[in-house]
């Protein structure tokens, strides 16, 4: 094991191989709050890449209902429950020590790459019987079939009422905390810095794109041990019997290379399907820039970096797993903030007070998500007039007053061409008496 530096977790931690970075990194943030579970980025993936024999189970981008759903059936919670076998009441994370190399402070426990070796033999006394198989240089398990079955399992399914709620003494739902509470996960592989697929894989099939850190599968050094699907905690490497190899999310790379023809015949990076195809607008994706060092270039236009460095509003998913995800979330305001923190780590709170009452640049860039095709490698805000301000009552109990003014919002693509402009307050168009009404 060598050591690298995971800025997530802010420190060093013990990966089974030295550091390496690509140029530019594939990114992503996916905007929870706006979800409504249409599975539309679900279908657009399967139609795509995985509508073929052997591939029945294989659902590279999914949504699942949280707290209960999941694809495969309670992959969190499994690997979950083994980090806490191996480590005791030691997954806690150090919120205090937070500077700019430790967003989120230090984490103290144990990651899939460092608990492997303080794990023991003797069977984890769960309902769902956990395999304790692992691969040597990663903790983790292997599905059962079963679990490949139904990916929308428990959908829609809310939590368990509380005591008062049952006995109709509450007030009901209401913002900021519903009794009753449930939210959509949007899932695709992370793109890790730190695959824990990449280090398991004996036969050195897996390996990031160094143009734009995409990790793949090379189906010609693939022979079928399903270590990958073992090692990776979010399960996003799946086997296929009908050719036995594993497969994986490709982050629609050719998108990304703007070589879709049809859709992009200027040649620049487009979204991926999933992506291209979300109704609900919470989606967006970009390639932020890699230093030497390997932490993210200082790069305050882009709009991932500035979403994640900057306002913090989005986070990775369960990033005491170690493996440094590139997906980032900005977290439900109606769930349990301890459920949240356990999720995306420590700053959960502070993300979703920066959502309720954003920054003036921040909303701006709220428009941005979805309304092109195009990769948004830059965005500017041109202000505009003051329209209205109100008092917020933040999650956290704070209250704090927002200011709206009609700015507005330009988005750029990879040769910095202008490709969207619009307005914080949406233009109203009123029909001339000639077509006053069309009945």
């Amino acid at each position: 094991m060598g050591n690298v530096y995971n800025w997530q977790l802010g420190r060093q931690m013990e990966y089974p191989y030295e550091e390496a970075h690509p140029e530019r990194q594939f990114a992503f943030v996916f905007n929870i709050n706006r979800c409504i579970g249409c599975q539309t980025c679900t279908m657009a993936c399967k139609s795509t890449w995985t509508f073929s024999r052997g591939q029945e189970h294989m659902w590279w981008n999914n949504v699942e209902t949280k707290p209960y759903g999941g694809y495969p059936h309670f992959w969190d919670q499994k690997i979950l429950m083994l980090l806490q076998k191996a480590n005791p009441d030691g997954q806690i994370w150090n919120a205090r020590q937070r500077n700019e190399s430790a967003p989120y402070g230090v984490f103290e426990g144990k990651t899939v790459f460092e608990a492997v070796s303080a794990r023991t033999d003797q069977e984890i006394d769960t309902p769902s019987d956990i395999p304790q198989e692992n691969s040597g240089r990663v903790l983790g398990y292997l599905p059962a079939d079963e679990d490949w079955d139904a990916p929308n399992l428990y959908e829609d399914t809310a939590r368990r009422p509380s005591e008062q709620y049952q006995q109709w003494g509450g007030e009901g739902a209401s913002l900021p905390a519903h009794n009753i509470w449930f939210f959509h996960l949007q899932r695709i592989c992370n793109h890790c810095t730190y695959p824990a697929c990449l280090a398991a894989c004996p036969r050195q099939a897996i390996y990031k794109r160094p143009e734009d850190g995409v990790v793949l599968i090379d189906q010609s050094r693939c022979r079928g041990y399903r270590k990958c699907v073992e090692a990776c905690p979010y399960k996003k490497s799946i086997y296929r019997g009908t050719t036995r190899t594993s497969e994986k999310c490709v982050a629609c790379f050719p998108r990304l290379e703007g070589k879709d023809a049809v859709v992009t015949p200027d040649g620049v990076p487009i979204e991926t399907r999933c992506m291209s195809a979300c109704v609900g607008k919470i989606r967006m994706q970009g390639l932020v820039k890699i230093g030497k060092d390997g932490q993210w270039a200082k790069d305050p236009n882009n709009p991932i970096y500035y979403m994640v460095k900057e306002e913090k509003i989005a986070l990775p998913l369960y990033p005491q797993f170690g493996t440094e995800p590139n997906g980032f979330y900005i977290p439900p305001r109606w769930v349990p903030i301890s459920y949240l923190n356990q999720m995306f780590g420590p700053g959960a709170e502070a993300a979703i007070d920066a959502y309720v009452c954003p920054s003036r640049k921040m909303l701006g860039l709220l428009q941005l998500f979805r309304v092109t095709r195009t990769i948004i490698f830059r965005f500017k805000l041109i202000e505009g007039q003051k329209t209205g301000e109100f008092e917020v009552m933040l999650p956290s109990g704070k209250k704090k007053t927002l200011e709206i003014f009609n700015d507005t919002i330009i988005g750029y693509d990879a040769r910095d061409r202008e490709i969207v402009q619009l307005t914080i307050e949406e233009p109203v168009f009123e029909r001339s008496k000639e077509h006053y009404n069309s009945i």
